[in-house]
């Protein structure tokens, strides 16, 4: 019987057979992940997530879509029946490196004990409501702060903040990407 060798909830032998699999096969490397938004009123507005294409397939795995919703608070003329769009972005920020510290550290064999991030981003709604046009709509700045438990020395500390490159929500908000947008009547 084989046993699970796992580093921080990682299994480190399926993570080496994926690595081993994407670097035979780069295709097998090539993801598409999707959404679909329904607009209820106001800043409300419901998105369904399920299906996405990876590793040469459609995936399959997911029977019911998970389903996010999002408003703005009274301040902002929402309700509050949701996180905000931008206070999604800060989660998935948070969640994507930390769990690319944890993937990658894994591999290293560097053992994490607990992680905690706080994460803080500032906008100025002078871009949002077009009121200046030399202020961004989106996030002016934004600040982590990761807190590693662990039996490691300042060198793997400093490796592991290193790791946080490799965090494709991190390259997405620090990067340019082309976004096309097709408006057309329904």
């Amino acid at each position: 019987m084989h046993a699970i060798s796992t580093v921080n909830g990682v299994d480190v032998d399926r993570l080496a057979g994926t690595i081993d699999a994407v670097t035979a096969n780069p295709a097998l490397a090539r993801f598409q992940f999707r959404a679909q938004n329904h607009w209820v009123d106001g800043a409300y507005s419901r998105s369904t997530i399920k299906d996405f294409y990876g590793v040469g397939q459609e995936d399959t795995t997911r029977t019911e879509p998970f389903t996010v919703d999002t408003d703005e608070p009274p301040v902002l003329l929402g309700e509050n029946r949701a996180p905000t769009t931008v206070e999604y972005v800060l989660h998935a920020l948070a969640a994507c490196v930390t769990g690319t510290i944890a993937y990658h550290a894994a591999a290293r064999g560097i053992v994490v004990d607990g992680m905690e991030t706080t994460i803080e981003g500032d906008v100025d709604l002078h871009g949002f409501l077009g009121l200046d046009g030399s202020v961004r709509p989106g996030f002016e700045r934004i600040r982590v702060t990761i807190k590693a438990i662990g039996d490691f020395d300042d060198d793997q500390l400093a490796e592991l903040a290193g790791l946080t490159s490799y965090s494709p929500v991190r390259d997405i908000v620090t990067n340019p990407v082309p976004v096309a947008i097709d408006l057309v009547r329904g």
